[in-house]
């Protein structure tokens, strides 16, 4: 505990010091049943399940405090420090001994600290798989512009992933609110290659599947120049080169018509 808390990197902000005593106490105590056997080598057998779950449990709630790897894998290796001194003044006499029981404090600790290790990366990992779903679900959103005409801005970079995610959003929204046209607006994507206009292409033949009618807009100079150089064929796909521009052919194609009011004539009309 001493040591935990004198280190320079302990952030009582993330783990309290009560809490901290209490994460120890269950760790030495899993430890102290699993060494009963006389098993120091292999940590990966039953006599650790309990060791392992607890070092799992702490790793995986660190990682998603925001702990960093060297704190969480020093709540295992300043066990091992203790032990070393403890050692250091119980076998002063006997170098043999002592060289020997440090050895083996050393690997079990060791191995130990290498499945936190282990567990905090796979807790990192869940953490920035959740985090990446969550920023796709906020940057893909589909925005009913008018009845019968969704929008979707696209910011950033289309891959795999995401293109399903914005296929799923725009289908869905399609089937909720009937619409019939949808503007797919990548004024946000910064480079066109040819993964990513198939990734539009894929978009675009799912939304006519449901029986919709796909414009693309935000084509950008240098995406056209792009699109032709990579011989990508969108002659079958209505692109513009602003979302104003897409919204006025999706009010022609429902005979739509937006026009001003003059302010000053509006209330003798009424």
């Amino acid at each position: 505990m001493k040591m935990q808390v004198d280190d320079t990197m302990q952030r009582n902000n993330l783990v309290s010091r009560e809490e901290l005593q209490r994460q120890s106490e269950e760790l030495l105590t899993a430890l102290l049943q699993a060494i009963k056997k006389g098993n120091f080598d292999n940590v990966y057998t039953d006599d650790y399940a309990q060791v392992n779950d607890i070092l799992s449990d702490i790793s995986v709630m660190r990682a998603r405090q925001g702990f960093s790897p060297r704190e969480t894998n020093r709540f295992v290796l300043s066990l091992k420090q203790a032990l070393c001194d403890v050692l250091e003044q119980e076998h002063a006499g006997t170098p043999e001994v002592l060289y020997k029981e440090i050895l083996q404090v050393n690997s079990l600790l060791d191995n130990l600290s290498i499945i936190a290790f282990e567990t905090y990366i796979k807790g990192r990992e869940d953490v920035i798989l959740r985090q990446s779903d969550e920023i796709n679900e906020i940057s893909t959103p589909v925005i009913r512009v008018w009845e019968g005409i969704l929008a979707l801005p696209i910011i950033g970079t289309l891959d795999s992933s995401r293109t399903q995610t914005v296929m799923e959003n725009l289908l869905q929204e399609i089937v909720e609110t009937g619409s019939s046209i949808a503007i797919l607006d990548i004024s946000g994507v910064p480079t066109v290659d040819s993964m990513v206009a198939q990734h539009l292409i894929k978009t675009v033949s799912a939304t006519r599947l449901m029986g919709a009618e796909c414009i693309i807009s935000g084509i950008r100079p240098e995406i056209a120049q792009t699109i032709v150089h990579l011989g990508i064929d969108l002659s079958n796909i209505v692109t513009k080169a602003t979302l104003a521009s897409a919204l006025q052919v999706a009010f022609a194609r429902l005979n739509l018509q937006v026009r001003s009011i003059d302010r000053m004539a509006a209330p003798l009309l009424k």
